[in-house]
């Protein structure tokens, strides 16, 4: 118990930090079945473009 009384700043960061990037993966998971790109511009131009995302 006296280890997390002395460590109670750092445990409450690194929770934070968990939760942020639980949520950013959740986010991407999502974004990747609906098919929105991961880099935020258009695919037209894009040499990736047949690969990153599957024919529907």
């Amino acid at each position: 118990m006296e280890f997390i009384t002395q460590n109670i700043g750092t445990i409450a960061v690194l929770a934070v930090l968990a939760i942020i990037i639980g949520l950013i993966i959740i986010k991407m998971r999502k974004d990747k079945k609906e098919g929105k790109s991961g880099c935020g511009c258009g695919c037209e131009g894009c040499a990736m473009k047949d690969s990153c995302h599957s024919k529907k």
